[in-house]
């Protein structure tokens, strides 16, 4: 029978940490495909990494779990940024590492300046490093476009060169070399993606530093400078809703291209990170409950919307799905002790929230409806649940 349901999986410790694969992920994935290699369920996997093309991602995927796996099953942080157009024809600065401008072109941006590009306008603004000051007082900048706002990939490489001169184009209103007597406020737009204080690689040491690391450095950075706070145009990846409202639209979008005619009326979610795996599927589920009330008050007729990104995601794909419920795994962030307190004894005690500061945080949306010990538990589960062997 057709399948009502999808999955959403994170990648990085639940289907591999670092480069190696977690040995559950090639038996979940053979049960989820047929005899030919063909997936039985629509899937799409749900990763905060944003360093990379989602091509180069799914490669990585399709040799990992021994399947083959298609860009268009990849979302990675930033994929939502397709949806914003308001800022695709804007002067954006791209800060992060990899192939950032490959990035921001395929996702419609039309004109962007590196992080290097604009040290190498204004070398004077980079100088922590002593061995890259320049030896020399530089002729002035001329031509330099100005810079209209500022999209953050991923944590990049040399933060205190990022850090300094991102602060610099907000304080100049995108114009480094100007001198201005008032500090700009509000600032130019920033879109930020991926907001994971941390993130599971192969190192025995708990968890390592994400671009919500970052994020907060930066955050810190310009209060302290200006009084005021950082604002985002836009946060996009885990636990952003408008994120998992995109992955359902590929799931649907999956299930029409196999023919599969069922509506799909729930998601489960996988991952090992409370603060945005499961935080995020939970926040969807209650924004899917929020929207079905509505729609019941309203009685079944759609309400007008405001324009932005939900609303294009609502005219392209009306929303059939009921409920997307959140399986934790503990082959990565997240770790099952029998001894240590349960979630509800946690709250109690005051759980160190390490989820981003403008995501708000309601303790109960931070419980997984459901944990297991990997991957192929939680696909096992599902299939249960949906009365699929």
């Amino acid at each position: 029978q057709p399948p009502a349901f999808g999955f959403l999986f994170d990648v990085d410790g639940v289907l591999v940490r670092g480069s190696q694969p977690v040995p559950a992920a090639r038996q979940a994935f053979r049960r989820l495909a047929d005899s030919s290699g063909r997936l039985r369920v629509p899937v799409v996997f749900l990763t905060n990494a944003g360093n990379c093309l989602r091509s180069a991602k799914a490669r990585e995927l399709s040799q990992a779990l021994e399947l083959q796996v298609s860009p268009e099953q990849v979302i990675l942080s930033h994929s939502p940024l397709r949806l914003f157009s308001q800022f695709h024809q804007k002067c954006m600065l791209v800060a992060g590492q990899g192939p950032v401008e490959e990035n921001a072109q395929d996702l419609g941006f039309k004109h962007v300046v590196t992080i290097e590009a604009l040290r190498k306008a204004y070398p004077l603004l980079d100088m922590v490093d002593h061995s890259r000051r320049p030896k020399e007082l530089p002729p002035p900048t001329i031509g330099f476009p100005t810079i209209e706002g500022v999209i953050l990939f991923g944590e990049p490489v040399r933060w205190e060169t990022s850090l300094q001169l991102i602060i610099d184009v907000l304080l100049s209103n995108g114009n480094p070399g100007a001198e201005l007597q008032d500090i700009p406020y509000p600032h130019l737009p920033v879109l930020a993606c991926n907001m994971d204080l941390l993130w599971m690689a192969e190192a025995k040491m708990p968890s390592r530093f994400g671009h919500g690391t970052f994020l907060l450095c930066l955050e810190s950075i310009y209060k302290k400078v200006t009084g005021r706070e950082l604002k985002y145009e836009a946060l996009v990846g885990k636990p952003s809703t408008v994120t998992y409202r995109y992955a359902e639209y590929l799931i649907k979008e999956q299930a029409q291209k196999q023919g599969w005619n069922v509506p799909i009326r729930r998601l489960y979610a996988v991952g090992d990170n409370p603060m945005s795996d499961v935080y995020g599927a939970n926040l969807y589920n209650s924004y899917l409950k929020s929207a079905q009330q509505k729609q019941l008050q309203a009685g079944g007729k759609r309400s007008p919307q405001a324009a932005g990104p939900q609303s294009e995601l609502r005219e392209n794909c009306e929303s059939s799905v009921e409920s997307c419920e959140s399986i934790l795994v503990c082959t990565g962030v997240y770790r099952h002790d029998a001894a240590a307190p349960s979630a509800r004894q946690e709250r109690a005690a005051g759980t160190v929230f390490h989820g981003h500061r403008d995501c708000g945080w309601d303790p109960s949306l931070g419980e997984a409806s459901y944990i297991v010990p990997d991957v192929n538990d939680a696909v096992q589960l599902a299939f249960k649940k949906e009365g699929w062997s």
